[in-house]
């Protein structure tokens, strides 16, 4: 298979920070859809993060890579660490020759494009999808305002902008003040036709299921507490089966038995998003921030009955005809009457809504259509570039 072009095979090298959750997907989709179309491909990364899961990933892509995969030690965090990660990959960059750096996430960006700052007359081109990022950060807060000034900075290293979803390419234009002045498009995260197939609940054993890291900005405290309340408020005691990890696991375990509800709850280590979809009826994302989570895509495309915050590139997902049944974020009240009502509406009924957000993402977020979208984005600015 080929990209279609009629040009040369590119040599492109994927640089992120964790091989972790949705921005770890996207980039194995792209490297496999990638390598499929007859493109030399590699992957920099963080050696401390992902664990089996990512070794067992790593493991499979690894005859298939012709520039192989380089990790080592990352921080979340600006820290020491940084400057031996940096030299890492300027080495493995000037080593590998490729035609394409393509950055992923704040973290990556900076491995990418700062050494691109310093070169402007490089022969490679520079992409960058944010993935969210800095970009989800508080706007007016110290954190933020540091990682906006790095974006501004680092927008001259950019040949394009990939973002994945309309809602991030509009944060950027918020708080860098400024479209893009280079290059710059819109290409959709998509997923592949096999994801379509529905989720059989035969066996479920929850009412319940999150997915995600379990970390503040998830809001996974806002669902213990909407549990805690129609236990309290309706007598009503479904069962909760919480998948994922984080850095606040341990804080919301204390904080179901803080509110009664530890009887409720079961947690489990990330795994296979359809055999978790397997174990309950209805998927809730309690979300204060995200960009276009796949967890939404994977799990509308499998016709899972959801229930989900209005935020980031949600929305998108949802489309115009869906979107009004997204609820706001950090509100328990709100989504414990959420949870209550979908609970109560016949099977059929959750079924059938369903089915039609799945025909929605069915039309809008093919796996295909983003590779090609991407590949597209790099011949047009390596065009641009030699021009």
């Amino acid at each position: 298979m080929t990209d279609g072009s009629g040009a040369r095979p590119l040599r492109i090298l994927h640089v992120f920070r964790a091989p972790l959750g949705g921005l770890f997907r996207h980039v194995i989709d792209l490297t496999r859809g990638q390598v499929e179309r007859g493109h030399q491909v590699g992957i920099f990364c963080d050696s401390t993060t992902g664990g089996t899961r990512a070794d067992e990933v790593f493991a499979e892509l690894s005859g298939k890579l012709a520039l192989g995969v380089t990790r080592v030690p990352m921080s979340r965090y600006p820290s020491l660490t940084d400057a031996k990660a940096q030299f890492s990959a300027i080495s493995t960059r000037a080593k590998l020759n490729p035609d394409v750096v393509h950055a992923h996430g704040s973290k990556g960006g900076v491995y990418a494009r700062l050494p691109a700052l310093l070169t402007p007359g490089r022969r490679y081109a520079t992409a960058y999808t944010p993935h969210g990022g800095s970009f989800n950060y508080k706007p007016g807060s110290t954190e933020h305002r540091v990682y906006m000034s790095v974006e501004k900075l680092l927008e001259r290293a950019t040949d394009m902008f990939l973002f994945e979803s309309a809602f991030i390419a509009g944060r950027f234009e918020a708080h860098v003040g400024h479209k893009p002045r280079t290059d710059h498009r819109i290409v959709l995260n998509g997923i592949s036709e096999a994801e379509f197939e529905p989720i059989d609940h035969g066996s479920a054993a929850f009412d319940l299921v999150y997915l995600g890291e379990l970390r503040q900005a998830k809001g996974v405290d806002t669902l213990i507490d909407a549990l805690a309340l129609l236990r309290q408020r309706d007598k009503l005691e479904p069962r909760l089966l919480i998948v994922g990890s984080g850095p606040d696991e341990q804080e919301l375990r204390q904080m179901t038995v803080d509110r009664g509800i530890a009887g409720q709850c079961v947690f489990e280590p990330p795994g296979p998003i359809r055999r978790a979809l397997s174990k309950a009826h209805i998927m809730v994302i309690p979300s204060r921030a995200e960009s276009l989570p796949y967890v939404i895509l994977e799990a509308a495309a499998a016709a899972q009955p959801l229930i989900s915050t209005d935020v980031g590139g949600i929305k998108e997902i949802y489309g115009p005809q869906h979107a009004r049944r997204l609820i706001p974020a950090n509100d328990p009240k709100v989504l414990a009457e959420a949870i209550r009502a979908m609970l109560a509406a016949p099977a059929s009924e959750r079924r059938a809504q369903a089915a039609e957000l799945a025909s929605y993402v069915r039309e809008n977020f093919s796996l295909d259509a983003m590779i090609d979208g991407v590949l597209a984005a790099y011949r047009a600015v390596l065009a641009k570039r030699a021009g």
